[in-house]
């Protein structure tokens, strides 16, 4: 009985096996015809020639140009390699049909198809080899973006796609794919920015860009703990110098457009063998100690603007065999250990200002000139000049301009002697208040510009970089007599460009010490704000020092605005100008058009603007024009001009400032709107309290008694429908409760109202005691409770 069951039990386990065996050579089969299919496409190379029916492919010989290599009697592996310049493969080829071909070897793991002539765009089923490690098509005509569902190869942990024709951007889903080991995509056409998700790959070793078109400033690497090699040459990567950790071997950034100064951390890559940043714009000084890593043997800094004074006694690292120190900004004397002491070093240091007693040296005059040309001045001259030759000295420079458009006007008309005193107002700490903070990424990232930006922008000059000669020519050398005045925020100067334009200079001496990368993102927004009822800036120059590269003084140049403040026009005493009622409600609309841009050109908007009628200023055609917003710049100056005891009224201290940062400058806008209604100047909070209460009592009487809080200068040619109508919608600005107040849509709608009534009047010269008869009934007019 046992033997008879042994023997059912051997004949079972033959059946079993015989039909695996037989599964086996069908699935060899099945894959024997898919590499047939595969040479059939490339049309036969000869490489391939020897491939036929009844060849045994998981045992065949392997060579340079052709390997398959099988496993469990699967092929697992498929390296197919051509000769170099193999060109394009006929235009009967059909990449979908070889990718076809491909998904049918299901247990790839690594497939290596290079210089076949394989074109068209890489088909998005390349993800049904599931079980891919390593894919790699270098040197082929593959073009458009790399598809979607790459991202769907978790294994991957080797992607090359060299020497190709793809396009568009490198997609957000490569983060997803954890074990990516090696990413070299060089020599393409990708574009634009690199996706954030790059800095999620731990594993990532080795990141090669090169000979692309990609721009905007490299995402965050340092989190990437195994990268050993980032080479990013000839693109348009800038202006911020990458992060990258401290496991560093090689970093290529040549050709790029880097602009920053080179980080201290790059000092500590104790592991750092080759670094080239030549052809770059970099600044600031050259850290020395490069020379001296414990492993560098490469080292070029070529074609900079980078400073600094090199002595003879600095140490080197004795393996370095190549150091290029040309075209930059260097003094000094060549270390001794970098004179070439061997046939294979390789040492060049020309177009510097270096003692070396050759004619490749420029005078040391040339890279000091050369140095503040880019803003860099050395520390010890700020100690010797006064601030007159400071701002002489102060050279245009590098990328960081912009903004900080604050009462212009109001320093522009004041006396030419006026006295050059500081006032020492609070600078609002607007980074720190979550409620009206901007992000970096705001700044950096060109998708935050709204429609509306673009609608609102003028044909202004292009913002640009100034020159010192521009300026001192400009300014007549800063002199006195183009002096206009001193705010809180800087030195005001009123300049005449050589193309006959005028503009207002005005410096920002910083609390601070910073680097250039803290202004880039703030200027890059700042640089693109325009509209009509803004006031633009033009453009920028800076100092910043020569052992440090930190900026200590910005300068910015503003478009200018000839008429003077609103104020002028409005409440001052000894003004003959007067703007009659049509143009006051017409300055008013400007205003909070200008508002509601700022709250929703942008996202997440500009709030807390803490407005006064002194940063209104009037041009040419009297388009009234915001001088001064809320921006993070600020808070490195010394405060914003202008009056700050005026309240935004007495629920807004604490919490309701983040909940209501929109009523804020709807408040602000109130005091402006008052005294465009009353002509009476507004100073204090006293004074809002005792106009406010004023209107109240307006609201409650006849068309007669609403009138006489008028400014008597221009009642007599107002609408009675316009007057009561830019009283209600004073009154409600001026709510102590921010919930009560309107928003600046409501506003602008009701202006626009009062506008029209008031062109229906029979003419600003004549006098209308009685109200007109309105051509409609406002809808959204707000009543006074």
């Amino acid at each position: 009985m046992a033997g008879s069951f042994g023997l059912r039990e051997l004949v079972i386990v033959c059946l079993v096996l015989s039909s695996l065996v037989g599964y086996s050579e069908q699935a060899q089969s099945f894959e024997v015809r898919a590499l047939l299919r595969i040479r059939e496409l490339l049309n036969s190379p000869a490489s391939l020639r020897s491939w036929k029916n009844d060849t045994d492919f998981c045992n065949a010989e392997t060579s340079s140009s052709v390997t398959v290599v099988c496993y469990g009697g699967s092929i697992t592996q498929l390296h197919i390699i051509g000769e170099k310049g193999t060109p394009q493969l006929p235009e009967n080829f059909s990449i979908d049909a070889f990718v076809s071909s491909l998904v049918k070897l299901p247990s790839l793991k690594v497939l290596k198809l290079v210089s076949l002539g394989l074109w068209g765009p890489l088909p998005g089923k390349i993800s049904r080899l599931s079980g891919l490690e390593i894919l790699d098509l270098t040197s082929n005509f593959f073009h458009n973006a790399i598809p979607r569902q790459i991202s769907s190869l978790i294994n991957l942990q080797t992607l090359i796609l060299d020497g190709n024709k793809f396009t568009g951007r490198l997609p957000d889903g490569l983060g997803l794919l954890s074990d990516l080991a090696v990413l070299s995509v060089k020599n393409n056409s990708f574009r634009g920015p690199l996706p954030d998700t790059l800095g999620d790959l731990q594993n990532l070793r080795i990141l090669a860009l090169s000979r692309n078109n990609f721009t905007g400033n490299v995402p965050d690497l340092t989190n990437l703990e195994n990268l050993q090699v980032l080479d990013l040459e000839d693109n348009s990567f800038g202006p911020k110098f990458p992060l990258v950790g401290s496991k560093i071997v090689s970093l290529v950034l040549r050709r790029n457009r880097f602009t920053s100064s080179i980080p201290e951390n790059v000092q500590s890559c104790h592991q750092l063998e080759h670094l080239d940043v030549s052809s770059n714009g970099l600044v600031g000084p050259f850290p020395s100690s490069l020379l001296s890593l414990p492993l560098i043997t490469y080292l070029s800094i070529a074609e900079n603007k980078l400073t600094g004074m090199l002595f003879d006694n600095l140490p080197c690292n004795s393996a370095l065999n190549l150091v290029d120190l040309s075209a930059n900004l260097l003094t000094g004397t060549l270390p001794s250990c970098l004179h070439s002491g061997s046939k294979t070093k390789v040492v060049v240091y020309t177009g510097n200002c270096l003692e070396t007693g050759d004619k490749n040296q420029h005078p040391v005059s040339f890279c000091r000139n050369e140095a503040l040309a880019v803003g860099i001045i050395p520390r010890h001259h700020r100690k010797k000049m006064g601030s007159k030759a400071i701002l002489a000295l102060s050279i245009c420079g590098s990328v960081i301009g912009g903004a900080i458009l604050v009462a212009v006007a109001l320093l522009i008309v004041r006396s030419f002697r006026a006295k050059k005193t500081v006032r020492k107002t609070p600078t609002r700490l607007i980074m720190e208040s979550a409620s009206t903070a901007y992000t970096s990424k705001l700044f950096s990232d060109a998708r935050y510009i709204t429609q509306a930006m673009k609608l609102g922008s003028l044909s202004v000059p292009s913002y640009r970089t100034f020159s010192l000669e521009e300026l001192e020519e400009a300014t007549n050398n800063f002199d006195t007599s183009s002096f206009v005045g001193e705010g809180s925020t800087g030195q005001i100067y009123r300049g005449r460009l050589r193309d006959g334009s005028y503009v207002a200079v005005r410096c920002l001496k910083l609390k601070r010490s910073n680097s250039i990368q803290n202004f880039m993102h703030q200027i890059e927004f700042i640089s693109k704000l325009r509209h009509q009822h803004l006031v633009s800036a033009l453009g920028h120059c800076f100092e910043c020092y020569l052992d440090d590269s930190s900026v200590s003084r910005i300068f910015l140049v503003f478009e200018y605005v000839p008429n003077g403040t609103l104020r002028s026009w409005i409440s001052d005493k000894h003004s003959r100008r007067r703007l009659n009622w049509a143009q006051r409600v017409s300055a008013a609309i400007g205003i909070a058009k200008g508002i509601q841009f700022l709250h929703t050109g942008i996202v997440p908007g500009v709030f807390s603007n803490d407005l006064k009628i002194t940063d209104i200023l009037l041009d040419q055609n009297l388009v009234a024009k915001i001088s001064s917003f809320n921006l993070p710049i600020l808070d490195e100056s010394t405060g914003k001009a202008g009056l700050h005891d005026i309240p935004s009224g007495s629920k807004e201290v604490n919490g309701a400032r983040e909940r209501y940062n929109e009523k804020l400058d709807v408040y602000d806008f109130g005091t402006i709107l008052l005294e465009i209604i009353t002509g009476r100047r507004i100073n204090t909070k006293k004074d809002v309290k005792i106009l406010k209460e004023q209107l109240q009592a307006s609201l409650t009487g006849d068309d007669a008694w609403r009138r006489s809080v008028v400014d008597p200068r221009v009642k007599n040619s107002s609408s009675d429908e316009s007057v009561k109508t830019m009283v209600e919608i004073c009154y409600r600005c001026l709510l102590e409760d921010p919930a009560d107040r309107p928003s600046v849509e409501d506003v602008l709608w009701n202006l626009q109202f009062a506008a029209q009534v008031q062109d229906a009047c029979r003419g600003d010269s004549q006098s209308s005691d009685s109200s007109p008869i309105s051509p409609f009934q406002p809808s959204r007019q707000i009543a006074i409770r």
